[in-house]
């Protein structure tokens, strides 16, 4: 037994929240197929950690209350998706180098992010006498696990998911779940980390001709109350398992029971259950297979297997406990070959998985490969059981070899921290995620040749047996744990082991062999000369092993072990383990030999003959040849032949012992080296030609190395050997394929399964023949069209889908001369024949289809000269319909992102890449294209091309790495992180990307700073009557941004119906993910709204703009109010509604926190109460019935967002004190408030008293505007002065608003809470935000001569402030314009009024009076403008009145009680710009409390109109 681990609790401890333990969770939810919603609760039983605050994981989702212990809490959910802003973040990016450190720093922030916790929730801590009676149980002698174990909360958590787009998703009437990383969290509030696993109780409800299929066993079915009735699913999975194991399937599902063992199912839609029945007709036996040889049961009881559309499936498999989803394309018919091996294997592995790396954990990220290596051979043993242990090492050998190619740096040391740990779960995504997978398996294989198969079996049955044991609460397995078995059950020396681990596993780089050998006939022995090298390049020799150099075993030093030399004599076969893997790079070696040559009698030379002998030897080149064999008793020699060693070997004998090698060795991967040895000879000889041409033509012999065979064949057809390879591939095909009577081919006959694949094979190796100068031979053309023309399958019992799809590949890869170019038109009907065909009678997955969409490319391409790319593309592109299979549709974007890389170059084809991963809509299809495009990067980098890509493209690929497209989809972000590090020549992974030490640490301490805060905010957290003061001597300048959001719930339940009760359906957002170009006709109608609003020049600082989709302002300030509990109407609990704010198309809505009965009932309680914002992307749906929907539907208020520009000097002066302030802030920068709308302000100088006083500044005033989330707002900051003395500090705010719909409420005389968030842009240093601390404002008295005096510097400041604004410069110009006019009128009626005028004059004044006529006509017009623009400002205000009118009634009413003056709303029309917003507001008269010494800062919003009413 391996020794216990120490250092870690039976408690399952998180990175992130290492206290925070879920024992038990049930997910009960109900699923809405037509709206594609899900609403549920979910109900954990946690542990709560010392501090009282729980942190949980919960993305796109609407938390609508969170009870504890049954008891309302206080929460607060950060999203970990924040849509920055787009405006000059990537200023900086210029170069390929540039834009691949900024991927590198944006990739890294958004993977640390989503470790954190975002959803917080409060839990009270065990009361005293709890404590105290646990003590006297404890003296007493009594302990009870319930009593000694941490404090455990049950929480409850309502929540809906209004749009699913990543975790779980939608498609017609299928719903499915997928495991991404780190996405479970987004369709259940979970502890979404692999090292938290608890047991889970799952109820699903869906509409009865549904079927819902989860992880667990199906307890029971039960209908509901519902009308029309619905089923509830029951099931329960009482084996702990993380949350991303937890998978879901919802369809309309046919279920097919294995009569072999009851507890497997296979499960699909009705039109695959032909093909469903004929694929999983092998699994019992592979299921039953893996039980015998781990000898255990299946560890969760019932295993499910379900088969979804590929259309909507993001994977080919998406695990998950118990069940396993896969892609429909996996399953195929009696008549289908091809499909057979792949499936069969695939789910294989699925099986294989369920038991390592579902069932059995790994204990750290650091352990991963050995779950993954686990699983590898597990699949591994049933290739060699059920499909042949040739194909078992033929797969080895191939997996080998391409590990050794790749294996050059660190990315590839599989236990090391640097290549676990620091890449998120990333290393498993990808080329790098296969290799590590490959050579995981290949380790593991290492070590059972070490130990012996039965001793590594036996460890395998151990760590089964260990998992399945009651009294242990952990399933987790490490790589100390798997090296004590090893040594313990597999008897390995520790010496070995502890060399073997640390440069295998611990470091990258595998050993590469170069070897020849002599004969000493006089010894009769063999010496063997050895190079040794590594496939790790110098600067990744120093691997770093659990975060610390390897010392114990450096490059140099090799690797632990001795390797077996084989030696094929005349007398049989010998095995030699003489060549060590460590010490000297070179070496050399002797070893005996067992066989002997017969002594040679002398022969004495004859008289007459020749003193050369060349009469007597006739053909001299032949003697010399075969006297290297006849000298020596070797056959041949090979290294290495177990495959005992992941190593790249190079060995070095003559020519005939490859070829004996070939002919006499059974062994595939001995063959296979002979074959490739061969093929790659510089000078070939008929002899190597008849080799190969016999070993193709043994049927005896593995097929997969006689297509090897006939592809070095093709390579071997030159014309220094007269074609022969070209001849023997055309004989070979015609004598099993062609009737010799007739000269064509045979009706196909796929009988004999072997043959069909070797002759699937030949058309494409016929294509690769090329003559000298490089192109196609006549014959090889004319032998392609022959078969493709005369392919007759009548008769066939099976399929030639794939047979057509080999030889229209094979057209492809033709290269055609001047001889050849005359088939070319034939060719292409053919190929268009078939298209017309598969459109008409679609082929299995499209097969057909996509082989003749890749062969015109590929023709395209080479013959760009010649064929019109144009028109090829005209053929292709309609096969990008939404229509058409979705590999279909990727196939073809592939080949046009081709064909635009072949014309435009790299620019270009990135450019339509970005285009058509925002038109493709399955996620599995934008990760396809995300591979390809990787792929032309390099390739351009193959080419040595020297001109850079430009800068906007740099920009929009980054815009596309940190959207919402790659957040719900991870692998595809990984992909785009990978185009932008291949783009600057870097290798396509995380490791070794530059990780900011400030950024990772700044991370990892925002959790428990987060929880500091929150939980200080829920302690200050008081009654509306409790006194203010305490709460401002407890709140510091880091804690500004958790004001209270009662306010939000408050008048969100006021003032919703009255915004939404007759808005039309058109108003609502449709899409939240718009295309380029409406994107841009946004901007420019936005442009022009700015420019209307005055004549003259706007100032920069004073742009509008409006959110975006993709981007949101630096700083939101939340104006909420909070209003007195008794002055306010309950809600109905019966007759809950739902009401919604109606958002531009570029601005998404955000749902309401609880409902307001919830929070009036705590406050009556006297409990503190804080509604906290969630941010949720969805889309918004028109209004229904306010009795069918819950009133936690609410949608939260519109806010303000203000950035502030500040000035040089006082953003050298701020320096240091925003450095303090930004940390304190930065985890409520990512927090959107809600729908907002937007000002850019100039922040005046301010120095650092400013800075400090300004964190409880008390307003003599305050204001509340609540404002539209279409509305413009500018505003202009004036100068600021510092209070000294009881001087107040005052500053004034002068805004300008432009609505199209204003809704003011009126606000009573409370205090104004301001909530401060900031959007996280990890490219802006932190110092380049503007902070704004907590404002809270009580109602001061005024007296007289301070007010007068207050007054006099009000209307100096105003009159300086409005010196900058354009709206009143222009005002100013037009009402001098028109005094102007009116004395030019008056002085030319005078004029007119004289009694007598001279005749001489007359012409004069008929000229004057023209020009009084035209100053009228000019008068008059302008009057008639401002009249239009008054009547449009009116017809504004009319249709939001009523709603405005019954809101601010409503308030006014509870307001007299307190004496407050209500605010008078004007709505007036304004110049060009529309309408303009007036307010006024009066005098409070309340009591209130007496100012205090700290500075103070005034603020006052005036709205100027042209006309006063």
């Amino acid at each position: 037994m391996a020794k216990a681990r120490k250092g870690k609790s039976e408690e399952q401890k998180g990175d992130n929240n290492s206290e925070t333990v879920v024992r038990h969770q049930k997910l009960c939810i109900s699923i809405d197929m037509e709206k594609q919603r899900i609403y549920g609760y979910t109900e954990l039983d946690i542990v709560v950690p010392e501090n009282g605050i729980l942190g949980l994981h919960a993305d796109n989702l609407v938390i609508d209350s969170v009870t504890v212990d049954g008891e309302p809490t206080e929460f607060e959910a950060f999203p970990h998706y924040l849509a920055l802003e787009s405006g000059d973040r990537w200023c900086s990016v210029s170069s390929t180098t540039s834009a691949a450190d900024a991927a590198g720093s944006t990739y890294l922030s958004h993977l640390d992010r989503e470790l954190l916790a975002n959803l917080l929730i409060m839990c009270r801590k065990p009361a005293n006498h709890d404590i105290e009676r646990q003590e006297e149980h404890l003296e007493n002698g009594v302990n009870t696990s319930a009593e000694t174990n941490q404090n455990v909360k049950k929480v409850r958590i309502d929540y809906w998911v209004e749009k699913a787009e990543t975790g779980i998703h939608f498609d017609g009437d299928v719903l499915h779940t997928d495991n991404q990383i780190r996405r479970a969290r987004c369709w259940f509030p979970c502890m979404d980390d692999s090292l938290q696993c608890c047991c889970y109780d799952l109820e699903f409800t869906v509409a009865s001709n549904l079927v819902a299929v989860s992880t667990g066993s199906l307890l029971y079915q039960v209908w509901t109350e519902d009308v029309p009735a619905r089923k509830t699913y029951v099931y329960k999975l009482s084996t702990p398992v993380s949350a991303r194991w937890i998978s879901l399937a919802v369809a309309p599902f046919e279920i097919l029971p294995d009569h072999n063992i009851t507890h497997l199912s296979h499960i699909c839609v009705p039109a695959d259950s032909t093909k469903l029945r004929h694929t999983v007709g092998f699994f019992h036996s592979a299921f039953s297979y893996y039980e015998d040889y781990l000898s255990a049961s299946f560890p969760f009881g019932s295993y499910t297997q379900v088969f979804i559309s590929p259309e909507i499936a993001i994977s080919s498999v998406s695990l998950g406990a118990s069940l396993s989803i896969f892609s429909s394309q996996l399953l195929f018919d009696e008549k289908v070959i091809n499909k057979t091996i792949e499936t069969r294997i695939k789910l294989a592995y699925a099986l294989a998985r369920q038991w390592f790396g579902v069932y059995i954990t790994p204990e750290a990220p650091n352990d991963d490969w050995l779950l993954d290596g686990l699983a590898g051979f597990l699949t591994d043993i049933f290739i060699k059981r059920f499909l042949g242990n040739n194909e078992a090492r033929y797969r080895r050998y191939k997996a080998n070899i391409a590990v050794c190619r790749a294996d050059d740096s660190g990315a590839t040391a599989l236990s090391a921290v640097a290549a676990s740990k620091n890449l998120y779960g990333t290393q498993c995504i990808g080329l790098f995620g296969k290799i590590r997978s490959w050579k995981s398996v290949a380790i593991l294989q290492m070590l059972e040749k070490q130990m012996g198969p039965e001793s590594f079996r036996k460890i395998l049955q151990q760590i089964v047996s260990r998992a399945q044991d009651v009294n242990r609460s952990l399933r987790t397995l490490s790589t100390k744990e798997f090296r004590h078995l090893a040594n313990k059950v597999g008897n390995l020396e520790r010496p070995f082991l502890k060399e073997f681990f640390p440069r295998w596993v611990g470091s990258c780089g595998c050993p590469v062999l170069k070897m020849g050998f002599s004969y000493n006939k006089r010894k009769n022995m063999v010496e063997l000369a050895v190079l040794r090298e590594c496939t790790a390049r110098v600067a990744s020799s120093a691997t770093m092993t659990n975060g610390k150099p390897d010392s114990e075993k450096q490059e140099g030093d090799g690797w632990p072990g001795m390797m077996s030399i084989r030696v094929h004599e005349l007398d049989g076969m010998y095995d030699h383990p003489i060549l060590p893997m460590t010490g000297e790079p070179w070496q050399l070696l002797e070893f005996q030999c067992h066989s002997r040559l017969a002594a040679k009698r002398f022969q004495k030379t004859k008289k007459g003959s020749k003193p050369d002998g060349s009469d007597d030897n006739g053909d001299a080149v032949a003697n010399v040849d075969t006297r290297a064999t006849s000298d020596s008793p070797l056959l041949w020699l090979r290294a290495d032949p177990e495959l005992e060693y992941l190593a790249e070997i190079h060995f070095n004998q003559p020519v005939q012992m490859w070829i004996n090698q070939l002919e006499k060795d059974r062994d595939v991967v001995a063959q296979a080296q002979a074959i490739a040895t061969l093929e790659s000879l510089p000078q070939l000889s008929f002899a190597v030609v008849n080799a190969l041409n016999n070993f193709l033509c043994d049927s005896k012999a593995f097929w997969r190395i006689r297509i090897e065979a006939a592809f070095a064949l093709a390579s071997t057809a030159s014309e220094e050997t007269d074609w022969a390879g070209l001849t023997h591939l055309v004989a070979f095909y015609k004598t099993r394929r062609f009737n010799a009577n007739i000269g064509l081919p045979k009706p196909n006959d796929f009988r004999d399964f072997p043959e069909y694949f070797v002759l699937e094979a030949i058309p494409h190796a016929i294509a690769m023949v090329r003559a000298a100068d490089q192109k196609s031979p006549r014959e090889a053309v004319e032998f392609v069209l022959q078969l493709l023309k005369y392919n007759d399958n009548s008769g066939n019992p099976y399929s030639d889908v794939f047979w057509l799809s080999a030889l229209v590949q094979s057209i492809g890869e033709l290269e055609f001369g001047q001889e050849s170019i005359v088939y070319l038109s034939s060719l292409l009907k053919r190929v268009d024949r078939l298209l017309q065909f598969d459109r008409l009678m679609p082929s299995y997955n499209g097969i057909l289809t996509i082989s003749c969409i890749r062969s015109l490319t590929q023709i395209a391409v080479k013959l760009s000269e010649f064929v019109p790319l144009d028109r090829v593309i005209e053929l292709i592109n309609p096969f990008r319909t939404s229509k058409t299979l979705w590999k279909v549709r990727v196939e073809a974007s592939r080949s046009l992102l081709d064909l635009e890389f072949q014309r435009n170059g790299i620019d270009a084809a990135l450019t339509l890449f970005i285009r058509y991963l925002d038109e493709e809509p399955t996620i599995r299809g934008q990760v396809k294209l995300g591979v390809h495009a990787m792929r032309l990067c390099q390739i351009r980098n193959e080419s040595d091309s020297d001109s850079d890509v430009k800068g906007e493209i740099l920009v929009a690929l980054l815009h596309l790495l940190e959207s919402r497209t790659s957040f719900n989809n991870v692998i595809l972000r990984h992909y785009l992180f990978c185009i932008l590090q291949v783009l600057a020549r870097r290798a396509p992974t995380l490791y070794g990307v530059p990780k900011d030490e400030t950024l990772r640490m700044g991370h990892a301490a925002f959790c428990s700073n987060l929880q500091n805060l929150f939980a200080d905010l829920v302690k200050q957290s008081k009654p509306p009557e409790c006194p203010l003061e305490n709460l401002e001597d407890k709140l510091d300048g880091s804690a500004m941004a958790e004001a209270p959001h009662e306010a939000d719930a408050l008048l969100g339940n006021e003032n919703a119906k009255a915004v939404t009760s007759s808005v039309p359906d058109s108003l609502f957002v449709s899409e939240v993910r718009k295309a380029a170009d409406d994107k841009e006709a946004n901007d420019a109608l936005l442009s022009n709204e700015i420019t209307n609003t005055a004549t003259g020049a706007i100032p920069d600082s004073l742009v509008v703009t409006e959110v975006q989709n993709e981007a949101e302002d630096s700083l939101k300030i939340s104006h909420e109010v909070m209003h007195p509990v008794d002055d306010l109407p309950l809600a109905s609990s019966t007759a809950p509604s739902r009401e919604e704010f109606v958002l531009p198309d570029n601005e998404e809505t955000k749902p309401m926190g609880p409902p307001a009965a919830d929070i009036l009932a705590n406050r009556d309680q006297g409990k503190p109460v804080v509604n906290l914002g969630r941010d949720n992307p969805g889309i918004s749906e028109p209004s229904r019935e306010p009795d069918t929907v819950s009133a936690s539907h609410e949608r939260k208020k519109p806010v303000f967002k203000i950035k502030v520009k500040k000035t040089v000097a006082s953003s050298q002066a701020e320096d240091h004190e925003n450095a303090m302030m930004d940390k304190s802030h930065d985890g409520f920068r990512d927090v959107d408030r809600g729908a907002s709308s937007s000002v850019s302000v100039d922040a005046p100088q301010r120095n650092v008293v400013e800075i400090l006083s300004s964190g409880n500044n008390q307003f003599p005033e305050d204001v509340n505007s609540c404002h539209d989330v279409g509305s413009h707002v500018t505003a202009s900051i004036g100068s600021v002065k510092v209070a000294i003395e009881g001087e107040e500090l005052t500053k004034e705010l002068q805004c300008t608003a432009e609505s199209s719909k204003v809704l003011l409420v009126p606000q009573p005389d409370d205090h104004l809470s301001t909530g401060i968030t900031r959007v996280d842009d990890p490219e802006v240093e932190p110092h380049k935000y503007a902070s704004l601390h907590l404002l809270t404002m009580p109602n001061l008295p005024v007296h007289g001569k301070v007010k007068e005096k207050k007054k006099d510097r009000g209307k100096k400041r105003k009159l300086e402030g409005r010196k900058d604004d354009p709206e009143y410069l222009e005002r100013k110009r037009l009402k001098k314009e028109k005094k102007r006019k009116e004395k030019e009128l008056a002085k030319l009626l005078k004029d007119e009024a004289k009694a007598s005028t001279p005749v001489g004059s007359q012409g004069k004044n008929e000229l004057r009076g023209t020009q009084a006529e035209t100053i009228r006509n000019d008068h008059q017009t302008s009057l008639v403008e401002q009249e239009s623009r008054k009547d449009e400002a009116e017809l504004r205000q009319v249709m939001n009145g009523a709603e405005a009118k019954a809101t601010s009634s409503g308030l006014y009413s509870r307001n007299e009680d307190i004496g407050a003056k209500g605010a008078s709303v004007q709505l007036k029309p304004g110049g060009s710009s529309g309408v303009k917003l007036n307010v006024d507001r009066g005098d409070t008269s309340v009591n209130a409390a007496p100012p205090t010494s700290s500075h103070k800062l005034k603020i006052r919003i005036k709205n100027r109109t042209l006309g006063k009413s």
